[in-house]
Parts: structure tokens; sequence; C-alpha cells
């Protein structure tokens, strides 16, 4: 990923957040038939520290688990807030005329060693630990000893545990550190007068990495 140091972002319990905000990762790994991407909620470890270590899962008829080479990394994208920039937001668009669109967006990169677990106990703990997460606050949440207990036996054993300790984390947040500070509160303005939910999201990005 090309990343300008005035975009980096490298503390980890930034990434972490944005992990846990967004957590539907994309999983790039190498096969003999060429790169091939998954689309998987991964849950976040601190542990082991710095960098910590995801966890998901597959289906087991994926032909990814059998097919993954071992030894070259995996690298797993986590998209957060995304949106438009438009040059008619820039005073140096009156001032100058030199302004040009783009597109603001904060993205994790993260890397390590893909293995595969199949345990049905560490499954069952898995898959537990996402439902209750995401069903928290609802008024009627389903839990996982809701449904019969020989049906989730059986959802188990058609999927397969995902786990990559983290070696490398790349955070790129493009939140318009480059621009002016008045081109920065045109784009906040603008991206809030448009409420779209993408580009409220992207306008506190902006505001805070302005703050900082």
């Amino acid at each position: 990923m090309y990343l300008p140091k005035h975009f980096e972002e490298s503390r980890i319990p930034v990434l972490h957040d944005l992990i846990r905000a967004h957590p539907l990762g994309a999983l790039v790994t190498m096969t003999p038939g060429g790169l091939v991407a998954n689309h998987i909620p991964f849950e976040i470890d601190r542990d082991p520290q710095p960098l910590g270590k995801l966890h998901g899962h597959i289906a087991r008829a994926n032909p990814l688990w059998p097919d993954f080479s071992p030894e070259i990394e995996a690298l797993v994208i986590f998209q957060g807030p995304d949106t438009y920039i438009s040059p008619s937001w820039y005073p140096t668009r009156e001032v100058s005329g030199e302004v040009v669109p783009t597109w603001n967006y904060a993205v994790v990169h993260a890397h390590g060693p893909l293995r595969f677990i199949d345990d049905t106990t560490w499954l069952r703990e898995l898959v537990t630990k996402l439902t209750n997460r995401y069903e928290a606050g609802r008024s009627d949440a389903w839990k996982v000893t809701d449904a019969p207990s020989d049906f989730i036996d059986k959802q188990l054993k058609a999927i397969i545990g995902v786990e990559i300790p983290l070696t490398r984390m790349l955070g790129k947040w493009k939140v318009s550190q480059n621009r002016l500070p008045d081109d920065r509160d045109g784009a906040v303005n603008g991206l809030l007068e448009e409420s779209s939910a993408s580009g409220t999201a992207m306008a506190a990005l902006v505001r805070k990495y302005q703050d900082e």
C-alpha cells in the first residue's frame, strides 16, 4: 500500500478500533491458482501483544483451507469510512483555482501467517462470542443456545476456524491532512451538509485529525 507519512496511522489501539467497528475483512491469500480473496467477519484479540491476532471462520467447503500457500503470509484488508471530496468545498478554489477532487478513506492492512483450527469447542466459543457481540442491545437478542443443540452441532461441523497472529499492521487515514486548515473546514462543512452516513463519519475523522 502506498503510504505517505502524513496519512500514516500506526497507533495499535486506533487500528484495532477500526477493525472492531468494521469487522468484515477481505482475506487475501496465495493459492496454486493465484491470489484469492474471501470476505470474513473477524474478531481482533489484543494478545499476543503488541499487534494481537485475528479470529474468524469459513465454510468447510471453501477450497481456501486445503489450497492456501502456508509459506506466504495472508493479508486482511479492513475498510473504514470513505467518501468523495468535492473541490468545490475548498476556499482555495476561489483563491487560485488549484484544486481537484479526491477520495478520503481509512483502512487497515493486517498481515500474518494463516492457520486453520478444526476444533468444535473452539468454534463454538467463537460463534458464541460473535453472536453475543452483534446481538447485544437488541430487545429480543438471539443466542446460540436458542437453537436445538443437534442443529448447532451440525452447523459447527460445516465450518473451520481461522486464526492469524499478526506480524505487521499498516493504517492509512487519508482524511484531508494535506489540505490547508480552511480547506479542511470546507470539506467538513460540505460533508455535513450532504448528511450521508459515510460523509458524517468522514467529517468526524477530518475534524479529529485536524485537532491532533
